[in-house]
This record gives C-alpha cells, structure tokens and sequence, in this order.
C-alpha cells in the first residue's frame, strides 16, 4: 500500500541499528572472540539484529512466553493506516502495550503463559525487533520518505523501552512526598556467542519500573528503561533525549549493565573512550564519545552515588565493590597505563572503570549531562553480575533457554540491585 502522501519529518538519528547488555558474557572487559559463526549480512531492509529473529531459541522465546502475537497484531494496524499520523499513532500506541506488558508480566500481573520465567528481559527484546523489523517491510511499500520512516521506528523504540513515559514523576509525587528515582537497564548483546542470553540489567528495569521503594527516608518511586546495544544510538543522542526530561526532576539516577562474574561494581569514574568492540549490529566503533559541543568535553566524569555506603551495606549474596581503576594515557605519554587509584591529572582517558563499551558511555553520556544541567543529584553506574546457567547449560549448544539456576540467579540479582537503589536513596 502506498500512502496518499509523504511527511517532512526531519529524522532525529539513524534507527536501523540495533541493542545493548548480556549474560554469559563480561560487559567490561570485552570476551574473546566467538566460536559460533557470525550472523551473515543482512538482506536489504532487514538490521542483522531482526535477522537473528529466524533462529530456533528467539522463535521459542516469543512462543513460551506469549508474545509472539505481538508482531503480527502491529503489523496489521499498519496496513489499516492512511496516513503517516496513522502510522505514527499505532507505532507509539502498540510500543507502549508492549513495554506495559513486559513489566506486568515481570511485576506478576497478567495471565501466566508458558513455562518461561515472568522476570525474563528476552521476550520484550525479541518482540520489539519482530515489530521493527514488520515496520521496515511496512515503510518499504508505503511511499514514505526515508526521514519519516526513521522518525517511525524512533518513535516505536522509545514507546517499547520505556523511555517516553520516563518523565522522573510530577507534581503528585510531591505532594504526596515521594522521592523519585530513575534506573536505566540493557538490552542483551554478544548474541552471535549465545542467542540465549538475558540481561539481568533489562529485567531490573521490567521488575522496578512504576514501583514504589521504602526507605527509612520515605518511599520512592521508581522509572525505568532499556538502550539498546549500538553505537550509533548512542552517538544519535538517544541517551540525552530520554533523560533531559528526567534528570531534572529526579532525586537519583543509577544507569546499570551487566559486568563482570560473581561481583558488583560502583563504578567511581567514566571515560570519554569508546573501545571498539562490536555492537549488535556487529559495528565497531573507536575514539572519543561523540556528545555535542565537544570544545567542553571532559575526559572523565565521577559519579556521585554513595559508593562507600553501597559498598558497606549487607545488600545481597554478591559481593560488592568501589571500583576506582581506570585506564588512562598520562599526560605528556603516549602509552595506556592502568591507575588503580583513578585517573591523574591531564590524561585521557582510555578505559573508565566500567571498561570502554557502551556500559561505561551510559554512564559518561548520563552523568556529563547531570553536570551540564547542573543538577545536584546522587548519580553514577552499577554493573551486576554475569548471568550464568547451571552446570551442564552453560554451552550454547544444549539450546537450554532457561534452568534454575539461570532464574534463580537472575532473581538474586535484581532483588540486590533493588536494595542497593533504597540504599543509595537512604544515604543520599
């Protein structure tokens, strides 16, 4: 179908990229190369991120746990649109059902379907790229300019993450006293290694989003939402336009991903390097972080979580550190050297404490724009555990998408990460 027009929408970024955080993988130290075969190009119109979709484990995902039918009831209010308002109406209204109904499902709510576990990150993830990827087919035949079509999949990004309703609460939240916090999680990445990873830091932001905390300071209400794991995105802006919004009118901010095994890290500092290890668009990227006005950028942001405190609190079976290393080049060198300590004055930075992918650049992007607002706010990052499988589940091989073990770690960590976010509005 061709629509009867075309629509001047300037596009905000490039949207056919593709997502960010994983599970049996080190998100700061980036894991050696595959064994499994690449994914092979994508054909035209179609991210090598979607193309993953016709594997065997993202079809049983989307099937155990209900959501294959998402796609399909998306794609046919597409075909009932006439215009781009239309089209534009159905991306942002069937993106936001798909965001609700993954955290009423990882909140308990809704009917169980299926025997996959209901705090599990996959399903969103899976379900938003079958949307994608029927909106690319739906644009290829409607006649629409490339600009609105990219408007189009920015807008069903940002409804199915969360991040248009992720506003930091309103003047009712006052009123009534709450503190307001904002959580950011990941998509699962490294999946050419294992199609069957999860991201503990997506279904953090799935199990938080819309409650309440109590601290010993009052309750506080919690807003997420998930990046993806690419590049680009990030260098379009995606991370500036959802917390611009949010910061301001929040208390505490904590950007999470997922990190290194059987550990928590407070990450004290963040670097304004990008490493180069690929995305899930299998896209490398290497150089400074891209931000705008760039004359003024800093080579290391710090956070102001009360890492000390964290640190200190019994809050979970994880350990859980301060983490001051960085990696920088001194001033005057030419070389990379690791500080311990923290980074010395007029290096640059080459690694922050969360490594130098797109976990360390959340971080950076959110807390240089703390500062560049001005804003007086606890905030900084916390990278979780690995997710690991049980014994015997651990090879890609098996095709096991869930155990035990798996659940059982998933839900440890996101009930420890939700007392390290009271924590952190307690001592703030």
């Amino acid at each position: 179908m061709r629509l009867a027009r075309t629509t001047g929408t300037t596009a905000a970024g490039r949207l056919g990229l593709v997502l960010l955080a994983s599970a049996a993988l080190v998100a700061v130290a980036p894991p050696p190369p595959a064994t499994a075969a690449p994914v092979a190009p994508a054909a035209p119109g179609v991210t090598v991120e979607e193309r993953r979709l016709d594997g065997d484990v993202p079809r049983r995902i989307l099937d155990d746990s209900g959501f294959d039918g998402v796609a399909p009831a998306f794609a046919a209010s597409l075909r009932g649109a006439g215009s781009y308002g239309q089209a534009e109406r159905a991306a942002v209204r069937h993106g936001e059902r798909l965001w609700q109904r993954a955290v009423d499902r990882a909140q308990g709510r809704g009917p169980a379907v299926g025997e996959l576990s209901r705090d599990d990150d996959r399903p969103l993830y899976w379900a938003r790229l079958a949307m994608t990827r029927e909106l690319r087919a739906w644009h290829a035949e409607s006649g629409l300019s490339e600009a609105a079509g990219t408007r189009l999949l920015e807008r069903l990004e940002s409804a199915s993450r969360g991040q248009d309703s992720m506003t930091g609460g309103g003047a009712g939240d006052r009123a009534k006293g709450l503190k307001r916090i904002v959580v950011t999680g990941f998509d699962p990445f490294t999946l050419d290694r294992d199609i069957r990873i999860s991201n503990p830091s997506g279904a953090l932001a799935l199990a938080l989003d819309g409650t309440v905390i109590r601290t010993a300071d009052g309750p506080a209400r919690v807003e997420t939402a998930v990046f993806p794991v690419r590049w680009g995105d990030f260098a379009d802006g995606t991370v500036e336009r959802a917390l611009r919004r949010a910061l301001p009118r929040a208390d505490l901010f904590v950007t999470v991903s997922q990190g290194r095994v059987g550990r928590i890290d407070v990450e004290r500092y963040n670097g304004a390097w990008r490493g180069g290890f690929g995305d899930n668009e299998n896209v490398s990227e290497t150089g400074l972080v891209p931000v705008k006005d760039p004359a003024t950028q800093p080579q290391w942001t710090t956070t102001t979580l009360p890492y000390a405190a964290i640190a200190a609190a019994g809050t979970g079976r994880f350990p859980v550190y301060d983490n001051t290393s960085v990696t920088e080049i001194p001033a005057g060198g030419t070389a990379p050297v690791v500080r311990p300590a923290g980074p010395t004055p007029g290096s640059a930075a080459r690694a922050g404490g969360g490594g130098d992918y797109l976990s360390n650049e959340i971080a950076y992007r959110a807390t240089l724009l703390r500062d560049r607002l001005g804003l007086d706010i606890p905030g900084g990052h916390v990278h979780t555990p690995v997710l690991q499988f049980g014994p015997g589940n651990t090879d890609p091989a098996t095709g096991t998408v869930s155990d035990p073990v798996f659940v059982q770690n998933r839900l440890d960590i996101t009930e420890q990460l939700r007392t390290i976010v009271r924590v952190a509005a307690e001592e703030s």
